[in-house]
């Protein structure tokens, strides 16, 4: 088992990234009252572990889909833990992807002003990225996650045995979230480069799981509230936003295309550096490859508008991005909003002669 430590200014939590991490339940169970929100999806595959585990235990069990993470779900969530009479020393279990962990944390960081959470990611994407760094949110108005806070876990246990039920969509919707970590480390980067024919393997893509989990817990060391170098972990994410909220497609699979559509935008600004940013293109395509493919209808202005509305904008009316600047290394790309247009517009007819290839 594979452990890292985190450590912020109000919190220091551990990660166990392992089969064994689970064996932590028991311990992390006794001792208080506990409550457990998990969705129907998880609930119906892992019967088993709930009734080893949870026994007992309240289960608030969240309709599945991106589109109950709002605040008629998140106020179902805190009305149970009330009447199932949690009180502050009392510890909330997040079991599923990334809407479980987004909204259970969001639920846990309110409720009494605050109690212990631990996270229990069961999809790659969650497990590479979600679960780690204590971001928790709901979505509001066609915005994702515009209403959230930072509330560190105090623990994660990322277990492999999860991914033996996941379809080959969430394979593939956390594979956006490791293709991220390449354009911000360099060693990801060079072995994903050099596994491009694994990229649909799941134990391959397991096996990055500790390099991602890594780099992002010092990132969130280093900047918790995403005040500068946490902005790296949004590569992809503001294009690739857009399309989902559009085109309805995973997210990952979204990041995936916001990436190769910024990074082809980085590369004709002159911010991104040419040979490096193709190389980039390549392994992002061969990942759209993989099936099952999802081709966005290419709505140019109803993406940036929805990039118009992004949380990351600061308010200027420009539109912000990270991309790749290099081999391992991220800068923050500003356009103003005609400008993003165009230059998104210009991107995506790149795709349709370049990328599109690969995944038809």
């Amino acid at each position: 088992m594979q452990e890292v430590l985190l450590k912020t200014q109000n919190l220091t939590g551990k990660i166990y990234i392992g089969d064994e991490a689970i064996d932590r339940l028991p311990a992390l169970s006794r001792g208080q009252k506990n409550f457990v929100v998990t969705d129907s999806n998880v609930y119906a595959l892992h019967g088993a572990f709930f009734r080893r585990y949870f026994e007992g235990t309240e289960i608030f069990v969240l309709p599945a889909g991106e589109e109950n993470k709002n605040f008629f779900w998140l106020q179902k969530i805190l009305e149970s833990m009330a009447s199932a009479g949690l009180h502050r020393t009392s510890r909330l279990f997040a079991v599923g992807g990334g809407v479980v962990g987004d909204i259970a944390g969001l639920s846990a960081s309110l409720y009494m002003r605050g109690i212990s959470c631990v996270q229990i990611p069961t999809t790659l994407l969650s497990q590479v990225d979600s679960s780690v760094g204590g971001k928790t949110a709901i979505d509001l108005c066609g915005v994702k996650n515009i209403v959230g806070a930072f509330y560190q876990p105090c623990e994660v246990l990322i277990s492999p045995s999860f991914l033996a039920t996941l379809p080959p969509r969430e394979i593939k919707c956390g594979l956006g979230e490791i293709v991220k970590y390449a354009v911000l480390n360099a060693d990801i980067f060079r072995l994903i480069e050099e596994n491009l024919d694994t990229l649909d393997d799941p134990s391959f893509l397991s096996s990055l799981v500790y390099a991602c989990v890594a780099h992002k817990a010092g990132v969130v060391e280093r900047d918790e509230k995403e005040s500068g170098e946490r902005k790296s972990l949004n590569v992809g994410h503001t294009t690739g936003h857009a399309i989902e909220l559009i085109s309805g497609l995973s997210h990952g699979e979204c990041v995936l295309y916001g990436t190769w559509l910024e990074t082809k935008m980085a590369i004709e600004a002159g911010v991104c550096e040419r040979a490096h940013g193709e190389k980039l293109l390549r392994m992002l395509a061969r990942a759209l490859e993989i099936s099952p493919v999802g081709v966005p209808d290419w709505q140019v202005e109803a993406f940036a508008q929805k990039a118009k509305s992004d949380k990351k904008n600061t308010g200027d009316g420009n539109i912000k991005m990270a991309v790749a600047k290099r081999l391992g290394e991220w800068t923050e790309f500003s356009l103003a909003f005609d400008d993003y247009r165009a230059s998104l517009q210009n991107a995506v007819e790149s795709w349709k002669r370049e990328g599109q290839v690969c995944v038809q």
